[in-house]
């Protein structure tokens, strides 16, 4: 190698270097408040449960039935008559927790529903509260998009494709020469502390970089659905929800419960999970069910 060569790509190397210094120090530092929010919301109603050991009841009867569930949600809240989704108890001691979609109070945010909880064996509306106003809500905003509604969604994503480019330019600052493979892929032995943790450093990276990677990408794409699905809709075509109406004849609206049993005979091995009321009177129901093997027994993929 020529003395010019080497010069250059001792330059280059002090650039990317230097790249990978600031970044991880800036973006980086985002980059752990995401994955230590991220590790928290992985036990999300856990946790919930524990900050708020007033919403845990005794089951000291049996549930009442779901359209009485329905009955007291509009009792509660006559000023929200569409869609309720309503999220079964996950244990016998826990509440289920309906959902409003889209409260006048909050239209002009991204996702802000307004949450009920429910006492299943009384029917007795036992909390009422905004999305963002627990502690739990608060952080998983805190984690998508920093507290900044769309503004953070679109933040978070540039800062996901700064943070693709700090994995590579770690790859890159990383890679050894032929002779010295196995040097880079493990600790150096009797080395100073310094040392150590240079090389608990690279080989996080390193071993990790599949990891990361997908953590990154999904993350890119989660946050920016309308951009990315287009796209992936061309490798492989994404599930679309029916636009299912039906066409009221001055009939009755059948109960909850006959629309929940309609929903379990298609699935009678399955296990009801959510259940989502009609907006109005051309709406339909939509029965979300867990079966054995999917990969979200909270958010199942099964649905009627």
């Amino acid at each position: 190698m020529s003395q010019t060569t080497h010069t250059r790509r001792h330059h280059w190397r002090r650039v990317w270097l230097n790249c990978h210094l600031y970044l991880g120090l800036t973006v980086g530092l985002v980059f752990v408040l995401a994955g230590l929010t991220g590790s928290l919301l992985v036990f999300y109603v856990e946790l919930d449960e524990v900050l708020n050991p007033a919403l845990q009841i005794s089951a000291d009867s049996a549930q009442q039935p779901y359209e009485t569930w329905l009955q007291a949600l509009n009792k509660a809240h006559p000023e929200r008559p569409a869609a309720w989704r309503i999220e079964l108890p996950r244990h016998e001691q826990a509440m289920a927790v309906a959902r409003y979609y889209k409260p006048q109070e909050t239209q002009h945010l991204h996702f802000a529903p307004y949450m009920v909880w429910l006492n299943p064996y009384t029917a007795d509306v036992v909390s009422s509260r905004f999305w963002g106003q627990t502690v739990m809500t608060w952080l998983y905003d805190l984690h998508y998009t920093l507290l900044l509604d769309t503004t953070g969604k679109l933040i978070m994503s540039i800062i996901g494709g700064v943070l693709l480019v700090l994995l590579i330019t770690g790859i890159y600052l990383w890679l050894p020469a032929p002779n010295k493979w196995r040097t880079a892929l493990t600790f150096k032995r009797h080395s100073s502390t310094a040392r150590l943790i240079f090389d608990v450093h690279k080989l996080n990276g390193v071993y990790g970089l599949v990891l990361l990677l997908l953590l990154v990408i999904t993350g890119i794409l989660l946050e920016l659905p309308d951009t990315f699905n287009p796209m992936i809709n061309q490798i492989s075509p994404l599930y679309e929800m029916p636009k299912v109406a039906s066409q009221p004849q001055n009939k009755a609206r059948i109960s909850v419960d006959a629309a929940v049993n309609i929903a379990v005979q298609q699935y009678p091995k399955a296990q009801l999970r959510w259940i989502e009321t009609p907006a109005n009177a051309t709406g339909s129901y939509r029965i979300m069910l867990y079966q054995t093997g999917e990969p979200s027994q909270r958010f199942p993929k099964t649905m009627v």
